[in-house]
């Protein structure tokens, strides 16, 4: 299980731990799982780049990670 805390409210943290987990596999790959072309796969996980939540979501899911949102108390 992959676990980042957000904290400190930095939406950045998440795209980069998804660009660190999609770079150590296979982008071209990843990119038709998610229904993208892989330029766009590297422009959205870029550390320029601003993924929409959908753009989150669906990489997150080709990856076969599961995304949870849960209250602090």
């Amino acid at each position: 299980m992959v676990e980042i805390f957000q904290e400190d409210g930095d939406p950045s943290l998440i795209t980069a731990a998804l660009c660190d987990i999609a770079r150590s596999g296979n982008m071209s790959q990843l990119a038709r799982d998610a229904g993208m072309t892989r330029a766009g796969l590297y422009k959205a996980l870029s550390p320029n780049g601003n993924p929409g939540f959908a753009t989150i979501f669906k990489v997150a899911r080709a990856m076969g990670l599961k995304i949870t949102i849960r209250s602090d108390s």
